[in-house]
């Protein structure tokens, strides 16, 4: 395991330096813009990496909420599974592939994303058990708000020298990223601060709610007028050949660098939580026995 995480941390550097070089040396100069545009390379590929953390969170607290009983697992695995099915085939209808067309997605692309959702939530269920749904989910918010204050920091400063202001009071896209932003802060302070019984519930539940701003923010600029720029991808939108594969290939190691960091913050949590667990039942007057990755200190004579 040490060796695999050295391994992967060694290639996910190479990655990000060669992928900053081809943003800022590689990449063509926009001729509107100028080299302030290329913060793009760092910004986009920020935000498309929370909104992926955030829906991870949101997944994971759905199916944390559902444990509790056994008919509500069942129900929610089959929900999930009609919304996929049921969605794909909406996406070949001709009032739905219109309106598709319109924003620039082709109908087999959002059926096979719709697909994915059932998919996805019945392998995290498998891979993670029990109380790892939790853990999984503040890992996934904590490290997702990172990425989101960097999409905060990174907007303002391309929008100062293009727009002539930091901010855009009242623009959509700017706003409900910033609520989005609050609710995971929220989140991470209710984990942090409250000791209730029913705090990781609440947070579950604080977090499924939050997760529904993240459509609200990417489409956005789709359905309102907003002083962010429209899309480039998609929607009619036009990018260079180069900047669009410079731009995935930031985002691919963005996404490394993301499942570094929750790796090493996954094994972190659960680590504590088994010290925490040691202690409560020392305290009970009850034997400890060393688990996996806890192994047991001596008594002291």
């Amino acid at each position: 395991m040490k060796r695999g995480f050295l391994i992967f941390s060694i290639l996910t550097g190479l990655l990000l330096a060669y992928a900053s070089y081809a943003a800022l040396e590689v990449a063509p100069t926009e001729r509107t813009m100028g080299d302030v545009q290329r913060i793009f390379y760092y910004h986009v590929p920020s935000a498309w990496t929370a909104f992926l953390l955030f829906f991870i969170n949101f997944v994971a607290s759905i199916q944390y909420l559902a444990r509790a009983k056994s008919s509500a697992q069942t129900a929610t695995k089959w929900v999930f599974i009609a919304i996929g099915v049921i969605c794909a085939i909406a996406s070949f209808l001709p009032p739905v592939q219109q309106e598709l067309s319109s924003i620039g997605m082709r109908p087999s692309a959002l059926a096979t994303t719709v697909l994915m959702l059932p998919v996805f939530y019945l392998l995290l269920g498998r891979c993670f058990p029990g109380e790892r749904l939790d853990i999984l989910a503040v890992t996934s918010a904590e490290v997702g708000v990172v990425f989101c204050t960097v999409v905060l920091v990174t907007g303002p400063l391309w929008a100062r020298p293009v727009w002539g202001i930091w901010w855009a009071p009242g623009d959509i896209r700017l706003t409900s990223t910033l609520v989005l932003w609050l609710i995971y802060v929220s989140y991470l302070l209710l984990r942090r601060f409250s000791n209730s019984a029913q705090t990781q519930k609440l947070a579950a539940a604080l977090a499924v709610s939050g997760a529904l701003d993240v459509p609200l923010v990417y489409f956005s600029i789709w359905f309102f007028r907003t002083q962010h720029p429209q899309p480039v991808i998609g929607g009619n939108g036009s990018i260079d050949p180069r900047m669009m594969n410079i731009l995935l290939l930031n985002w691919l190691a963005f996404l490394c660098f993301a499942f570094l960091v929750c790796w090493s913050r996954f094994r972190l949590e659960m680590l504590k939580r088994e010290v925490e667990e040691a202690y409560a039942m020392q305290s009970l007057g009850e034997p400890v026995s060393a688990g996996p990755s806890m192994p047991l200190k001596r008594e002291r004579t």
